[in-house]
């Protein structure tokens, strides 16, 4: 009853209820009606409605806030979903602050793992009426983004993230491609931690990762021009025994008519009655014997250098091929100490009883983004592997004296932290060749579930949380693969390949794949 009733319609009610009350008092002297009118603005002025009481209980909408101090470089953003606001981090904690509006029931924005991985200032929807969405920062390739728009105070979208319009603004140019975004059911944050089983860094070998770069990088193009000189010996060699293949079968044929001419000879000599025929058989005889006589001569010398070509062409293919393996080990040697110099982020699932590594080549894909790399992907040792270990987040955010230093943030309930990290046996070769030269924005992820479908070529990780609404996720239309040419040493070798790895969910599961072709960053 009293949800619909105004404060002006509720005072009404008590006036008239006072106003009946006076009138059972009989009260008609000019000093009662004064002590009423009295009561009636006392009671204006004191009283409330149920229902403005109601919402003076409820919780206060997010505000906008910066920080008070000078902002460091964004490292990730959390956006939770419970009290609809997004908190973007540097080094040294929070700094900037938003309400958001996620998705609505049916279209949920799903709780999960993301990066940055497109900066659109400008962006319209292809999917909903050419809706502005301006400053994106994308997600996902099947339409998931944080971008500026409308805030009712509740969640509204269809499963984007909208900010306030001036702050999407002021966050755009500040936010590197590849931060991380975490969307969180809950409130978290990012806490200090610490342990002797993540990353060590050795301050040598990230100190001498330039120069040696830089010379792996000049013997790899060298490799590179030796494999190509060789290819081309190897295409002249080749052509050279086509071409010396193409006269022996030549003069086969011409010996093998001649020798038909031969026998012909033969037989006419043989049925000659007359001495004129007989004469004239014995001509045909000995010009065609002379002809294959030369021929014979042509034939195996040509045949000797058929042979030559051939050998020339075996050894060709082995200077080809021996090139062609420096190439390769050079090119991957240069590549991986490029990639030595940025940040690596590895994801460990229970799931799947993997690892796997990502790093960012800052190669344009043709189809929009930047090319990842995906060539470490190993078997994990997780301890109990039958028990749920939560989702946890490891982000190295600055180096200190000593090594590095890491936050945590928790997004799934399962283990905490520490005994999470505990549980898990790290590669040799995760220890060998990403450890020595992990850097700040580098992160290690662990959690209960699978890679999602939308991890690809072209994104960093996409996890989502199987236990949360997926529906604004579900709902789209799964990013396709796109089959090109990869080079060595960043995983691409080989032409023709679908992108997507082992990165489906295992049978039985269902982490917001939908099947079909969509449009990339269509929402």
């Amino acid at each position: 009853m009293w949800k619909n009733l105004s404060a002006l319609g509720f005072i009404r009610l008590r006036f008239a209820g006072l106003r009946a009350r006076a009138q059972a008092l009989r009260l008609s002297t000019p000093a009662a009606i004064v002590m009423l009118l009295a009561t009636i603005v006392l009671m204006a002025v004191t009283t409330t409605p149920p229902a403005a009481a109601a919402r003076q209980a409820h919780p206060a909408q997010p505000m906008e806030a910066d920080a008070p101090r000078e902002a460091g470089k964004p490292i990730m953003a959390i956006v939770s979903i419970k009290t609809q606001q997004v908190t973007f981090y540097d080094a040294d904690g929070w700094i900037y602050r938003a309400p958001v509006s996620t998705g609505t029931t049916g279209r949920e924005t799903p709780a999960g793992v993301f990066a940055v991985l497109e900066k659109n200032k400008d962006h319209h929807s292809s999917l909903y009426d050419d809706a502005w969405m301006p400053n994106m920062l994308r997600i996902t390739w099947n339409g998931l983004a944080l971008h500026g728009g409308p805030l009712p105070g509740y969640a509204a979208s269809h499963g984007c993230v909208r900010m306030p319009y001036d702050f999407a603004e002021k966050v755009f140019d500040k936010v590197p491609t590849g931060m991380r975004v975490l969307i969180s059911p809950s409130d978290v944050e990012p806490v200090e931690f610490s342990s002797s089983l993540l990353f060590m860094p050795n301050r040598e070998t990230i100190a001498a990762m330039p120069a040696k770069a830089l010379a792996l990088a000049r013997e790899a193009d060298e490799a590179t021009k030796a494999a190509a000189i060789a290819k081309t010996a190897l295409g002249s060699a080749k052509r050279g025994a086509a071409t010396a293949l193409a006269t022996v079968r030549k003069l086969e044929y011409f010996k093998k008519h001649a020798d038909g001419e031969l026998a012909d000879a033969e037989k006419v000599l043989a049925a000659a009655r007359t001495d004129a025929a007989k004469a004239a058989a014995e001509n045909v005889k000995q010009k065609a014997t002379a002809k294959i006589e030369e021929l014979s001569t042509q034939l195996d010398a040509a045949m000797a250098d058929e042979m030559t070509t051939q050998n020339a062409v075996a050894a060709a293919e082995a200077i080809a091929k021996t090139t062609e393996a420096k190439r390769i080990e050079a090119d991957k040697a240069a590549n991986d100490a490029k990639l030595a110099l940025e940040p690596v982020s590895v994801y460990i699932s229970r799931a799947t009883q993997k690892l796997y590594v990502r790093r960012d080549t800052h190669l344009r894909a043709p189809d929009g983004g930047e090319l990842y790399d995906t060539t470490i992907e190993l078997p994990v040792t997780i301890k109990d592997p039958d028990k749920p270990i939560g989702t946890h987040i490891f982000t190295v955010v600055a180096h200190t004296d000593a090594a590095l230093r890491w936050t945590e943030v928790t997004i799934d309930n399962g283990d905490d932290a520490k005994d999470a990290l505990d549980r898990i046996t790290l590669p040799q070769e995760i220890l060998d060749r990403i450890a020595p030269t992990a850097m700040p924005r580098s992160s290690i992820i662990i959690s209960d579930e699978p890679m999602s479908s939308e991890t690809n070529y072209r994104t960093e990780f996409v996890v989502v949380l199987n236990d949360q609404p997926q529906g604004g996720f579900a709902n789209r239309a799964r990013s396709p693969g796109m089959r090109f040419a990869r080079r060595d040493g960043f995983g691409f070798n080989r032409l023709g390949d679908w992108f997507f790895g082992d990165s489906r969910p295992p049978r039985g599961h269902s982490y917001g794949r939908r099947q079909g072709w969509g449009l990339w960053g269509s929402y």
